[in-house]
């Protein structure tokens, strides 16, 4: 199984995105523009001597403006539901890698770097670029600064899973002031739609999934575990793998969530009518409110702790 890639979207965007007959719009954008503020100051500390920074401006001049699009390397990071597909009612896009470097010799992919600091390295290339004044050691200090650009950010953005496609000018294409990389359909191998997404959504997705004859998948997200599973059309229970979605190999027999090997249900599936019968009989609080004296305890206990507070 190849390497996938996911693109988080909302629903309303994915009509735009296969506008054309045989190919999926992705939109770029350039460095200038990018969400982090802060990711070009993770190329060097800039609290150096004049002489130094000068110099790093002189050789470094302004990073190139090359048209950027952004993945994530999985399917069910849930902020990026939240964030980037509507609150769960949106649409992510599985694009397969290999495919797509094949439709496009010249792009290139990264794994973002996620880091708080500048990296020492690019640093001891500048001093070694300023003393020697080799056109090598110029070039590494130039590369060395572009892939910083392009591929660190801060930490606070590392659930995003981030990895990055940088396309050469003349692979995309500029729309009403926006540009576009506009990659061939069968590249595209799976669609799927939040847990929040509308009746609507489900089936104009489902439909556009069997038109690009790809995979069409649902997210759900379980009672017994925090990570979000994914039903096909055929009701199989899929999860993600780390390199893709596949087939859930064990299920509750209830609820039809993934489970462990060995397990038959989940753990809320899992209580039997004794199991709530004996919690009701040791919950003391059942007591208190058969004796009407539950509402009186529940002030008093909120008076006292109001007390503490102070």
């Amino acid at each position: 199984m190849g390497a996938k890639l996911y693109k988080y979207t909302g629903a309303d965007v994915v009509d735009k995105a296969f506008s054309k007959d045989d190919k999926c719009s992705f939109k770029c954008s350039y460095p200038k523009d990018f969400n982090d503020p802060y990711e070009l100051f993770l190329t060097i500390d800039y609290d150096q001597d004049a002489e130094l920074l000068a110099f790093y401006q002189e050789t470094i001049g302004n990073i190139p403006q090359l048209p950027t699009t952004c993945f994530s390397k999985s399917p069910d990071v849930v902020p990026m539901w939240a964030h980037y597909s509507h609150n769960h009612s949106g649409v992510v896009i599985e694009v397969d890698e290999e495919k797509l470097s094949e439709a496009f010799p010249d792009i290139g992919f990264g794994d973002i770097d996620y880091r708080n600091e500048p990296d020492e390295d690019i640093l001891d290339l500048l001093h070694r670029a300023i003393v020697t004044c080799k056109t090598r050691h110029t070039y590494l200090l130039q590369r060395g600064v572009f892939g910083a650009a392009y591929y660190t950010k801060n930490t606070c953005w590392n659930y995003e899973q981030e990895r990055r496609l940088i396309a050469s000018p003349e692979d995309c294409v500029e729309v009403n002031g926006l540009v576009f990389i506009q990659i061939p359909n069968d590249c595209i191998t799976s669609l799927i739609v939040g847990h929040k997404a509308t009746s609507e959504t489900k089936s104009n997705i489902e439909a556009l999934a069997n038109n690009l004859g790809c995979s069409y998948y649902e997210m759900h997200i379980g009672r017994s575990n925090s990570k979000p599973y994914f039903i096909n059309s055929n009701q199989s229970v899929h999860t993600y793998s780390g390199s893709g979605i596949i087939e859930c190999d064990n299920t509750c027999e209830t609820c039809n969530e993934p489970i462990p090997e060995g397990k038959e249900n989940c753990p809320w599936c899992s209580i039997e009518q004794s199991h709530e019968m004996s919690a009701a009989g040791r919950n003391p609080m059942r007591m208190l409110e058969s004796m009407g004296r539950l509402k009186d305890y529940y002030k008093k206990m909120d008076e006292i702790g109001k007390g503490s507070d102070k």
